[in-house]
């Protein structure tokens, strides 16, 4: 199957990135939900088509970065006391198009094929794979990760289908009059994915009762991992330059309380913090999704 080509190599670092994360956001304008007919495969195309006219193209050109010893997928953590205007960072934001990328299925193809780590060899047989080749194994951490129990306070849910994604988002938001969804947008075009990254005026914070966040899977078809948490999390837009010129307007989320996470997040290596002493924020690569009820009024405040 064409879809599977080159996607453990394409998606190697999210499968990881996901296995440390607690929540993450994607990059997207802000788009209004209503009932379940949206066409979020049309509306990422739609997105990376919009980012395309509006991009003005860089020279590329190679940085040094004092973080370069370690992963750089993993260059996407601060704290609050550094979102502000000026500070600079080195962040990655893997890219990667729309518009040939896994599609989501929609229901009625995806729910009568198995999904769960026990039928993976009927799978690798359905979708022509082999049992040891990477893309397998990208399937089988997908599978495990989406089996795996959440953390205390933690509802999680791997969608399958459009269908399936909104009917979770709307069961945890509780929202029948609609959902507004969040995601990064890159404003300039250019390969690099890993530079330092100066914020701008105009930080935004999307202040909502509640959150879903939807990241993107490894797999055949387009599987999205969706959570939601108790514990506070604050929601942010926040303009950043990149040292080459890039321009983005990129989500990010605020988690207020580490406490249940794991001494070994990666979070607090790259920080140099410990679990429940500090506030950690991190940035969203452009294909996931942040879902939050549709607010009336008053659903945004201005750093």
């Amino acid at each position: 199957m064409h879809a599977t080509r080159n996607m453990a190599q394409k998606y190697s670092p999210w499968i990881f990135f996901l296995h440390l994360l607690i929540i993450m956001v994607h990059p997207f304008g802000t788009l209004e939900l209503v009932g379940s007919g949206t066409d979020i495969n049309k509306f990422l195309e739609a997105k990376a088509t919009s980012d395309e006219d509006h991009q003005t193209t860089h020279t590329e050109h190679k940085h040094g970065h004092s973080h370069m010893h370690m992963d750089p997928s993993v260059m996407v953590f601060f704290t609050l006391k550094d979102l502000k205007v000026g500070k600079t960072m080195p962040v990655c934001f893997p890219k990667r198009d729309p518009s040939t990328s896994p599609k989501l299925w929609p229901r009625e193809e995806a729910e009568p094929l198995p999904f769960s780590l026990d039928q993976l060899p009927n799978l690798l047989k359905f979708f022509s794979l082999t049992p040891h080749s990477p893309q397998a194994k990208a399937m089988q951490d997908t599978l495990s990760e989406c089996e795996s129990k959440p953390i205390k306070g933690e509802v999680k849910f791997c969608a399958t289908s459009l269908e399936s994604m909104l009917d979770f988002t709307q069961t945890i938001l509780g929202s029948k009059s609609g959902l507004n969804v969040f995601a990064t947008s890159h404003l300039t075009k250019s390969s690099i994915t890993f530079q330092n990254y100066t914020i701008l005026e105009n930080i935004m914070e999307i202040i909502a009762p509640k959150m879903v966040a939807c990241h993107t899977m490894p797999y055949p078809y387009a599987v999205f991992y969706c959570h939601s948490q108790e514990s506070e999390n604050k929601i942010y837009r926040v303009s950043l330059a990149g040292e080459n010129g890039d321009r983005l307007d990129a989500m990010a989320v605020c988690h207020m309380d580490t406490s249940q996470w794991g001494r070994g997040h990666v979070s607090f290596q790259v920080l140099k913090i410990q679990p429940g002493t500090s506030s950690v924020c991190h940035f969203f690569p452009a294909d996931n999704l942040i879902f939050v009820p549709k607010l009336q009024s008053h659903d945004s405040a201005t750093m």
